[in-house]
């Protein structure tokens, strides 16, 4: 059965912050997708999550329905204080937050930064570039061909040159949702990667939170999550041998059985 979300804006952080709900039974989940994806990308797994949790998904700033523009700071602690703020300004109380990839990264901002309301943080393959480190394994004009090609229009089939291993469906809505990335905010996102520090965070991080680690992609080495273990003993991890860092999109059951795994949940049509 699909689930059809409700959206709506809300104003939060000094922005409109657009948010896909899709109600569920179950404590509330937000969703904070990565550098170019916006809401409704996280659609079909949404859906899913829906079976387990009350599910928001939040176009970050810059990206979809929400605020975006020249004169808005597109770094890393404006986009966690901008989650911070959506999670107040929603009334939720014990929150979950699931980051993907720079969502994670903000997740773990937020948290340190005294995020009101969060429970816990599920941290999808964030990159683990930074100062001294070596370089995210994706590179900038990826990003940026793709965005530009967008924005003059282009289809599902052209798409494929840059995600060449989704579905047809998949292709077609990035095709059609990437112009709303914000080139300028994509940049700087990028750019933090390598600028900002997000293991410094980790040893104090106030809420629980578990680690989800794609197998291929290279974005997370056995090295990196070791020394994130190491910086945070507390942090359970679980790998997705099959995916790359979409891990959604690249093993749909296979992201839902790590997270049963991480969080005893039921929501993989796996069984033994």
């Amino acid at each position: 059965m699909t689930l059809s979300p409700t959206g709506f804006n809300i104003a939060a952080n000094g922005i409109r912050q657009h948010v896909l709900r899709f109600a569920g039974e179950g404590e509330p989940l937000v969703v904070v997708p990565g550098i170019t994806s916006p809401a409704v990308t996280w659609g079909f797994v949404a859906e899913r999550l829906a079976e387990g949790f009350d599910t928001y998904v939040v176009d970050v700033r810059g990206r979809g329905l929400s605020s975006t523009g020249p004169d808005l700071d597109y770094g890393l602690d404006a986009m966690a204080d901008d989650l911070s703020a959506l999670v107040g300004a929603l009334g939720l109380e014990g929150a979950t937050v699931l980051g993907h990839s720079m969502g994670a990264r903000i997740a773990v901002r937020a948290a340190t930064r005294g995020a009101a309301g969060v429970k816990r943080l599920v941290l999808v393959d964030p990159p683990v570039s930074g100062p001294g480190r070596r370089p995210y394994p994706s590179k900038l004009p990826w990003y940026v061909d793709s965005i530009r090609q967008a924005s003059e229009g282009m289809d599902g089939e052209a798409m494929r040159v840059f995600c060449p291993t989704w579905d047809q469906g998949q292709l077609a809505l990035r095709a059609e949702w990437l112009h709303t990335c914000y080139e300028p905010a994509i940049v700087t996102a990028f750019e933090g990667f390598h600028t900002d520090d997000i293991h410094v965070d980790l040893p104090g991080l106030p809420v629980p939170a578990v680690l989800m680690v794609a197998g291929r992609g290279g974005v997370i080495e056995p090295g990196d999550e070791a020394e994130i273990v190491r910086l945070n003993p507390s942090i359970r991890t679980a790998r997705v041998e099959n995916a790359g860092h979409m891990i959604p999109w690249d093993d749909f059951e296979g992201f839902f059985e790590a997270l049963d795994t991480l969080l005893g949940t039921s929501l993989s049509r796996v069984r033994p």
